[in-house]
């Protein structure tokens, strides 16, 4: 979020002086593939591509604890010879932002997995929600090029609601909550359209008002432990459809 910038570069320096933060604390190991649903790989190679903004990044967490090395760490846990995620996000892109990007750095490769997470700086800039539609499905489009036309392979991930962080005390989350579903009502009916996975993490961002383990250090940004649990979620369906040629 691009207005935040300042604030958090006050509020990183701020826990610089505290000694730890809530990313030191040990939150477990890898995620793993859910027993019972078990999807064992054949040790094939999998490339990753991963779009998105802060969220994606993982702002304000070692990159190790973002979810998208998680994933790949939880792939080759499972079989997959899975390569270091090639990463287009940046803090603050909202949807247009990502496209001019992704335009720019013309990428013409193809992956074998691509995931998409966008939309949490559309709404906190008030921008037109129409207008994201319009830019998501665009996007969505990019990202089957990406993965070769093949659906099963595009995974998007639903927006986590900021409001119920520390950042987001004193605003009013009831509003904040209410406009993060609008947006995901969005991703999910033009994810479901395209006949791709949709994966909807909000509802584990909404822990952290009780946790505030699931908040990174800048009290904004999930954790590494919040990423873990998206990708406990996401490994399975993505390990699934690997499977599926």
């Amino acid at each position: 979020m691009r207005n935040l910038s300042l604030t958090l570069l006050i509020i990183t320096a701020l826990m610089g002086c505290s000694g730890k933060n809530m990313d030191d604390v040990q939150y477990g190991s890898v995620p793993t593939i859910i027993p019972g649903t078990t999807f064992t790989g054949d040790g094939s190679a999998v490339s990753y591509l991963a779009l998105g903004d802060s969220y994606t990044i993982g702002e304000s967490v070692p990159a190790a604890q973002s979810f998208p090395y998680q994933l790949s760490a939880a792939l080759n846990k499972a079989n997959y010879k899975a390569a270091q995620p090639v990463i287009i996000a940046r803090t603050g892109w909202t949807t247009d932002e990502l496209i001019n990007e992704i335009k720019a750095q013309n990428i013409t490769r193809k992956f074998d997995i691509v995931t998409l997470l966008i939309g949490v700086n559309n709404q906190y800039r008030n921008y037109n929600i129409n207008t994201y539609r319009t830019e998501f499905v665009q996007l969505l489009n990019t990202t089957l090029i990406y993965a070769n036309g093949n659906k099963k392979r595009v995974f998007v991930i639903s927006i986590p609601d900021w409001g119920v962080t520390p950042f987001g005390q004193g605003r009013d989350m009831t509003q904040i909550a209410k406009e993060i579903n609008a947006y995901n009502a969005i991703n999910k009916e033009e994810s479901d359209k395209a006949g791709v996975s949709y994966t909807n993490i909000t509802p584990i961002s909404r822990q952290a008002i009780a946790d505030p383990t699931l908040v990174a250090g800048d009290g904004l940004h999930p954790s590494g432990k919040m990423y873990m649990l998206w990708v406990d979620m996401l490994v399975n369906e993505v390990a699934k459809n690997l499977q599926v040629k």
